[in-house]
């Protein structure tokens, strides 16, 4: 789950992690009242969506005056906001961050991570900051220092140290610095992060240590543990196919194909995507109904798909086990009947319940096309398309 930079920022305040100070605005008039409030300039005014590269893309401001703030704030609410993470179809802005500004003598890179290969956290940082952090491993690698903390044995001061030093941070900000990555990491375990990202990390004309910005990404998986977090979900920023799936304990993710394709298990649905791209056609969507899917879940999963628009075909490849053929069927079945599709659908279906499950689907008069095996799904579904 992606937060807002102001949301990161509350988050990092509970745990005693200096921010500048700031307010979220919702309107004109927030605004306003959001820079009167800060008394001092110049403010800092910043679209909240969930995207790197908002300065870029003109959705970060620098108001020296109330005048100025107020007409940024205009500009910058209701704006479609282009960066190279939305894509060229943007998100609308909402909601914007006004924060004071800041005396900034050196900005730095700092962020904490999992890393899959290493089972480890990884604190990655440069002193490269306010940079796009991709194009810096890319054109100067040694500029990246990283440290690995097993989670295991928790950070230890050896590792602060390391960071510390690798930045060459004046001594006068060194203690500061260990201090607020030890929170940091703190944070990162305490709320089940898979990301978080400060970009810059200032050093203040008086060497003082602040975290200019704040991204923070939560694992989804881990939200029945973190009820306070939930209300930090924002919908808006969400693809409308993949809200309407998680209502239903779906896992499913929207892309640019146009085959969609209902599977069930992970494993499996990857497979399936590479099938199907293999056999000259592109996937619409990763849709893993689970194994313990019901028909109910079954019958949702088909209509989500049919909802998208791009899906010129369909394929379901379903491997019985505990989601048995004929719970499928029936689900297929009740779905077409309250939806109606419109649109090829190649079948796939082997295990438990296979006959049980051809029988409700050729009994149900639906025209659907049935395929042999996986490979035989793939190459139909692209001829159908």
């Amino acid at each position: 789950m992606k937060i807002h930079e102001y949301q990161a920022k509350e988050l990092f305040r509970k745990y005693d992690i200096p921010v500048p100070d700031g307010k979220v605005a919702f309107s004109r008039q927030d605004a306003i009242n959001a820079a009167k409030e800060l008394g001092q300039y110049p403010v800092v005014v910043k679209a909240q969506i969930h995207a790197g590269g908002r300065g870029k893309g003109g959705g970060v401001k620098l108001a020296n005056s109330q005048e100025e703030a107020e007409k940024f704030s205009c500009e910058i609410l209701g704006m479609n906001l282009v960066t190279h993470q939305t894509g060229p179809e943007g998100r609308k802005v909402k909601k914007i961050l006004v924060e004071a500004g800041q005396k900034i003598s050196k900005e730095f890179y700092l962020s904490l991570l999992v890393d899959r290969e290493t089972s480890k956290i990884v604190i990655m940082a440069s002193q490269e900051g306010g940079m796009d952090i991709e194009e810096v491993a890319s054109k100067t690698p040694e500029k990246i220092i990283k440290v690995y903390v097993d989670p295991l044995c928790g950070i230890q001061a050896y590792h602060l140290r390391e960071v510390a030093f690798k930045l060459d941070l004046p001594s006068s900000a060194i203690k500061q610095f260990m201090g607020m990555l030890k929170k940091l990491y703190v944070l990162f375990v305490e709320n089940d992060c898979s990301l978080l990202e400060i970009n810059p990390l200032i050093l203040t004309s008086d060497d003082k240590v602040i975290a200019l910005d704040a991204k923070v990404d939560i694992d989804s998986n881990s939200m029945f543990r973190h009820k306070d977090l939930i209300e930090y979900r924002d919908l808006d920023e969400e693809d409308p196919l993949e809200v309407e799936a998680s209502k239903f304990n779906l896992n499913y993710i929207n892309l640019d194909g146009n085959v969609g394709n209902i599977v069930n298990g992970a494993g499996l649905a990857m497979a399936t995507m590479d099938i199907i791209k293999n056999a000259g056609a592109e996937p619409a969507n990763f849709m893993d109904v689970g194994g313990g899917a019901t028909a109910e879940m079954v019958e949702n999963a088909l209509k989500i798909i049919l909802r998208d628009e791009k899906v010129k075909a369909i394929l379901i490849n379903i491997f019985g086990g505990i989601l048995r053929c004929d719970v499928f069927a029936e689900g297929i079945v009740k779905a077409a009947e309250k939806t109606g599709i419109n649109i090829p659908v190649v079948v796939r279906m082997k295990g438990t319940n296979l006959e049980k499950g051809k029988k409700i689907l050729f009994e149900s008069g639906l025209n659907l096309i049935s395929a042999k095996n996986l490979k035989d799904a793939a190459a139909k579904v692209a001829d159908a398309i």
